[in-house]
């Protein structure tokens, strides 16, 4: 299911004071993880990304996978992140930051960019041509997914939210 709700059922959205540096909790909530990635300057973006979730999840204890429902659903994860961050782009000029986090066995993944496109699922190419997938993704491996737009601020946040295996 896409949405275009800023956050998911039940979610108040950002803690006051969020914007810290890598690694901090916003807002310290306890039982809440979150760690922030920043591309300035950066290339090689999305294997970056992929590599900074894959160090959240062995943080996290989601890696390494003791089962193949945990091995799984840490490797959505960082399809989910490698196809967000792609998606800026291709379509953005580039991601700005990447935060993980993770609450009650939901696991969240934002990624800001200075787009101002609208991602959704689109129809795909011709079976076998590559591109037009990334979003068709998403929405099938993650509990929700929406994006954030703030007033007088140009671009957007993608979120999309994956449950912790059993």
């Amino acid at each position: 299911m896409s949405t275009t709700r800023p956050y998911s059922p039940g979610d108040r959205g950002p803690e006051p004071g969020d914007g810290g540096a890598s690694g901090t909790s916003p807002g310290g909530t306890p039982g809440r993880r979150a760690l922030r990635l920043n591309f300035d300057g950066e290339s090689g973006v999305v294997p970056l990304a992929r590599d900074f979730a894959r160090q959240a999840l062995y943080e996290w204890g989601w890696l390494p996978a003791a089962t193949a429902d945990q091995r799984a659903a840490a490797e959505d994860v960082l399809l989910v992140v490698s196809e967000l961050v792609t998606n800026a782009c291709l379509h953005a000029e580039g991601p700005d930051e990447l935060w993980i986090s993770c609450e009650n066995k939901v696991l969240r993944i934002e990624v800001s960019d200075r787009g101002a496109g609208q991602p959704a699922p689109r129809t795909p190419h011709r079976a076998g041509r590559p591109g037009g997938h990334g979003m068709f993704i998403v929405q099938r491996l993650c509990l929700d997914w929406g994006v954030i737009r703030t007033a007088d601020v140009p671009g957007k946040t993608v979120w999309a939210e994956l449950g912790a295996p059993a």
